[in-house]
């Protein structure tokens, strides 16, 4: 098989999660659940005793001193440095234009988190075997419940690959459904989530960009050949990459090409998209409640989570809330609350 390149995705604003995330160091960078952080632990999935080359780490200016002193002693990494944030499809390109075009690409998010390794270990073999006979591979993430943040993907005729790798073609792209319709998807069963982890070789991917978006393969590839090279940073062409068209690779390419594959990913994974999800992703007692930190009694609470870096913390009779504390800062919010933290002007200026 083709050497497989995992090109991992570094960036956000750090919003969601705040006050523990904040925009000059988001959630990639946190120990959030145990004790690597979420990038990490990305790095750690890819290793070169499985099979995976040196990783691409693509990101902004702002994060390149998180990226690089959490790399540690990774095998030949190297980091696309994106002037400006410019979304995946861009992200995606240019990592492809400073690699071998039979080269596979596992495009992998740094903020999420997988429960089992392995899982996606053997997820990302069968997605490798069909990008390099020409698929572009999604992971179709097992849908466990009815999430509206989620888009979906649902499941085509089955692939079988000329390495024994067994796929389905990718039969719809669907946005974030409304609640009815998200339970629709789930009771029928051939719905899974899309996480954004995709497989593709770099010759492929580079093909379907030019044909759906031109615009965007021209100015990626114009940034990067006049681009220069640091050491193992790249940075592209500041100038001619502001240019670029910002635009997911869902939009740009996959709900485009009639190559659209997905294998099915039972991995206990979480976008860690908001405090409510990352309740979910870690231990609970027997009520429910979950605490991190310098935490007190929790006393008459049903699924309470409680994280606080300093001031000792206790809880009486609270259901179903979220207690943050970060230096000077605290969130106290209802679980349902927690699409809205982001809004905080606190959130927004950190």
């Amino acid at each position: 098989m083709n050497t497989v390149v995992p090109v991992i995705l570094c960036g956000g604003s750090g919003t969601r999660l705040w006050p523990r995330s904040r925009v000059s160091r988001p959630k990639p960078f946190l120990p959030l659940i145990g004790e690597l952080t979420l990038f990490e632990a990305t790095i750690a999935r890819c290793p070169p005793s499985i099979g995976f080359a040196g990783p691409v780490v693509v990101t902004g200016a702002l994060h390149l001193d998180h990226v690089e002193a959490q790399l540690g002693d990774v095998e030949q990494p190297s980091v696309i440095v994106e002037p400006c944030a410019r979304n995946t499809a861009a992200a995606i390109a240019l990592a492809a234009n400073r690699l071998p075009e039979d080269a596979i690409m596992l495009v992998c998010p740094s903020d999420h988190w997988i429960g089992r390794p392995d899982a996606f270990a053997s997820a990302a073999v069968a997605a490798s075997q069909l990008a390099s006979e020409g698929w572009l591979v999604s992971f179709g993430i097992e849908a466990t419940a009815p999430e509206t943040g989620f888009g979906y993907l649902r499941q085509g005729e089955e692939i079988l690959g000329g390495s024994g790798a067994k796929g389905f073609r990718t039969a719809q792209f669907v946005e974030k459904p409304d609640l009815e319709t998200a339970r629709t998807f789930l009771s029928a069963g051939d719905y899974a989530w899309n996480g954004g982890i995709f497989a593709f070789r770099v010759k492929d991917f580079l093909r379907e960009l030019a044909t759906h978006r031109p615009d965007i393969d021209a100015a990626v590839r114009k940034a990067v050949e006049s681009g220069w090279t640091e050491g193992h940073r790249f940075h592209p062409d500041a100038e001619l990459f502001a240019a670029v068209e910002s635009e997911s690779v869902d939009y740009a390419v996959m709900e485009k090409t009639a190559r659209a594959a997905m294998v099915p990913a039972d991995m206990e994974w979480s976008d860690i998209g908001n405090w409510a999800a990352l309740h979910d992703a870690v231990p609970r007692d027997s009520d429910g409640n979950s605490i991190r930190g310098c935490v007190g009694e929790l006393v008459d609470c049903r699924n309470v989570l409680v994280d606080s870096d300093g001031p000792r913390v206790s809880v009486i009779g609270l259901e179903n809330a979220i207690v943050v504390v970060d230096g000077d800062d605290i969130l106290i919010t209802t679980t349902a609350g927690v699409q809205k933290v982001g809004k905080l002007s606190g959130a927004r200026n950190q």
